[in-house]
């Protein structure tokens, strides 16, 4: 039986129809009779009942439960979040600011910059402050700046905030004995918008559906995951003895548009795979030696032949729909792990998939073409198995 919540007006309707049969006599059409406002009354209070028991049963499971703090008997809570802690996953990642190294054009050596005197980027609105005092003493001196704040309020978390190397920032206030503008050097943080719900959401449901296992390859994916920026694991049976686990780390992380983590990722990941969260070396089995690397990205060329809508109109928008969709279908190709990947595989790319993909965009649009090819280093490919940590992306793309 489904639950259906009943309107406010079919409740007060029930109530009145109820009174009616029992004594017998109609009640009055009037909108104030008593009757009829005391039913509507009762019928209020039954719909935010009703209301109320299905917000409860909605909470029990992941897929539907609230990312809003919800107060219930005097306790404030947020019931994805309680998901995720109970699960083990945690709460979802928090944003984090960029922080780097600026340079300094120092005009007069003497004195010193206070800490968390502000500066300004006008490209991206977002205001950093120095980290420490920076004594001038030099010609050039190099300051650790953070993002602290934007338009938005957010304090300059996020992607925001984020840097790149020659950029220039400016002091907000003019300070004695330096140049007003200063130049990026360094970064030693990248800035990382924080977690979506629906992301955290499929963190939660994929460790209720790979719990950990003691070394299994579940446990592998689980605990490289648990570093920032780190997407998606492929761990893999290596030498005797040995696992070999690759990664793909996000775009805003790891500044790689491919998903390879940095170095610094890689080595917090091999840590993440030794140590848990209080510093004990209880996670990696005593008897394994792993081995962490970056994903590795192919890119196949697609060549689309005859395509064509009806009455030679131009093909520009329905190429651009075409190379979004064929994107995306390299994008979603993923390794397979027996045991730990779930169905259906996406370890194989076909020219008949592609072709297909191709098919139901020209379809869409009342289009035709004759067909397609995906190719590598001027190889074509029927079938193409990924190997192991290999994903895919779309290189180029030719309409003949």
């Amino acid at each position: 039986m489904s639950l259906v919540t009943p309107t406010t007006q079919g409740v007060a309707d029930n109530i009145v129809s109820q009174i009616e049969a029992t004594i017998n006599q109609t009640v009055p059409l009037l909108p104030k009779a008593f009757i009829r406002v005391m039913a509507k009354s009762v019928a209020g209070v039954q719909i935010l009942l009703y209301k109320y028991a299905g917000f409860s049963l909605l909470q029990q499971f992941v897929q539907f439960a609230s990312d809003q703090q919800t107060v219930a008997n005097g306790k404030v809570f947020t019931p994805l979040t309680q998901w995720g802690r109970l699960i083990g996953v945690g709460d979802p990642t928090a944003a984090t600011r960029w922080e780097g190294t600026t340079e300094i054009i120092v005009t007069n050596q003497t004195g010193s910059l206070p800490d968390g005197t502000a500066l300004l980027n006008a490209a991206n609105g977002v205001t950093y402050t120095t980290i420490g005092v920076v004594t001038l003493d030099a010609a050039t001196k190099s300051a650790t700046i953070r993002a602290a704040g934007d338009e938005d309020n957010n304090g300059g978390r996020g992607t925001i905030g984020n840097l790149e190397i020659g950029d220039t920032v400016s002091f907000i206030n003019p300070q004695a004995n330096v140049e007003s503008d200063t130049t990026v050097t360094a970064e030693t943080t990248t800035g990382a918008d924080a977690e979506g719900t629906e992301v955290y959401r499929q963190r939660i449901i994929d460790r209720f559906q790979q719990q950990p296992q003691g070394g299994a390859a579940a446990d592998y994916k689980q605990w490289s995951e648990t570093v920032e920026g780190i997407i998606n694991t492929y761990p893999y049976r290596g030498d005797p003895g040995e696992v070999d686990v690759y990664c793909e780390a996000t775009a805003a992380s790891s500044g790689s548009a491919d998903g390879f983590p940095t170095a610094s990722q890689i080595t917090e990941i091999a840590a993440a795979i030794e140590y848990d969260d209080v510093g004990l070396a209880s996670r990696r089995p005593l008897t394994v030696y792993v081995n962490v690397y970056s994903i590795s990205r192919t890119a196949f060329d697609v060549d689309v032949v005859g395509l064509a809508l009806d009455g030679g109109l131009d093909t520009t928008q329905l190429e651009a729909d075409i190379t979004t969709a064929v994107t995306d279908y390299f994008t979603a190709r993923e390794p397979f792990i027996s045991g730990l990947t779930l169905s259906p595989r996406k370890d194989r790319l076909t020219r008949a998939e592609v072709q297909g993909v191709i098919q139901g965009v020209v379809n869409a649009n009342n289009g035709i073409m004759e067909g397609a090819t995906i190719s590598t280093g001027g190889v074509d490919h029927s079938i193409y198995p990924l190997q192991e940590g290999e994903k895919a992306k779309l290189g180029t793309i030719t309409f003949l």
